[in-house]
């Protein structure tokens, strides 16, 4: 079992910055791939970047250039650093890792809004 837990949501103007934090506990040695997903009203949960345990990344074209995901060196916490944001940014944020086993884990989810 894994267990995700996301912060550093908030309120931020168009042009500003945020970054997330999604802390992993328990079996975090099986997890070989995180990313970060996001879900607007109305909308469906969209992929927004990830990252594999070698630290191959990926991203949406919507966000490429703009967001970083990364890892700590534990490997225990993954990052989304978000800059020039946008209102179209404006989601909640959900972590989500997958481990060797099957297991397919997200966390609660943090709102990011994107206002001026």
């Amino acid at each position: 079992q894994v267990q995700l837990v996301e912060s550093g949501g908030g309120l931020v103007q168009p042009g500003g910055s945020l970054r997330l934090s999604c802390t992993t506990s328990g079996s975090i040695f099986s997890i070989y791939t995180m990313g970060w997903y996001r879900q607007a009203p109305g909308n469906q949960r969209e992929q927004v970047a990830t990252i594999t345990r070698g630290g191959r990344t990926g991203y949406a074209d919507s966000v490429k250039g703009r967001f970083t995901i990364s890892t700590d060196n534990g490997k225990d916490t993954v990052y989304l650093q978000m800059n020039s944001l946008k209102p179209e940014d404006t989601a909640v944020y959900y972590c989500r890792a997958d481990d060797v086993f099957g297991g397919d884990y997200w966390g609660q989810g943090t709102q990011v809004t994107v206002s001026s």
